[in-house]
């Protein structure tokens, strides 16, 4: 009976230390999302350089496109810019911007300064549409497939690696 009094706590020690420790091996990038494999969200915003024309989810069903979430303010949306104005020179993905929580006037000064990669920018001043695809920082990047359904989610700036590796194969497994 003394034995088990001390096998029980270090039975459940033991399997904290394997718990925490297959924790350690994830990688905090990774964050699993919800919505792979289901329907992207349905919005309908108004275009960053032109508030009184509006572009809606329904308007870019039939064609694979990338959402690319983004803002003026974000230090690392600086870094990943570079990368996605080559990415749209060549490729014939059309990309499209998800302006968020920003300020319109700032959001059209960035693209003027550093390039404009995205056949449209949507304004999402309240952060709205941004919370229906899960956002919770910028950048995010979302790979979408002719019928609408979310086929991949990147955290955090796109490298090479990440287009290389991840989206350009998923793109020709969609266009295959």
């Amino acid at each position: 009976m003394k034995s088990l009094r001390f096998l029980i706590p270090l039975l459940v020690l033991l399997g904290l230390v394997g718990f925490l420790g297959a924790g350690l091996k994830l990688n905090p990038k990774e964050v699993p999302s919800p919505l792979i494999g289901k329907p992207a969200p349905a919005f309908k915003l108004a275009r960053l350089d032109r508030a009184d024309t509006t572009l809606a989810s329904q308007d870019l069903l039939g064609k694979v496109w990338m959402l690319n979430v983004w803002a003026s303010w974000c230090v690392a949306c600086r870094q990943e810019h570079p990368l996605l104005m080559a990415f749209s020179r060549q490729t014939q993905l059309p990309i499209y911007g998800l302006n968020y929580k920003d300020d319109r006037v700032a959001g059209l000064r960035w693209l003027s300064n550093f390039g404009d990669p995205y056949v449209a920018s949507l304004f999402d001043v309240d952060g709205r549409v941004g919370i229906d695809f899960g956002v919770y920082g910028v950048p995010e990047t979302f790979l979408i497939d002719q019928q609408g359904v979310i086929r991949f989610k990147h955290i955090g700036p796109l490298t090479p690696d990440v287009l290389r590796t991840q989206i350009e194969p998923l793109l020709r497994q969609l266009h295959g």
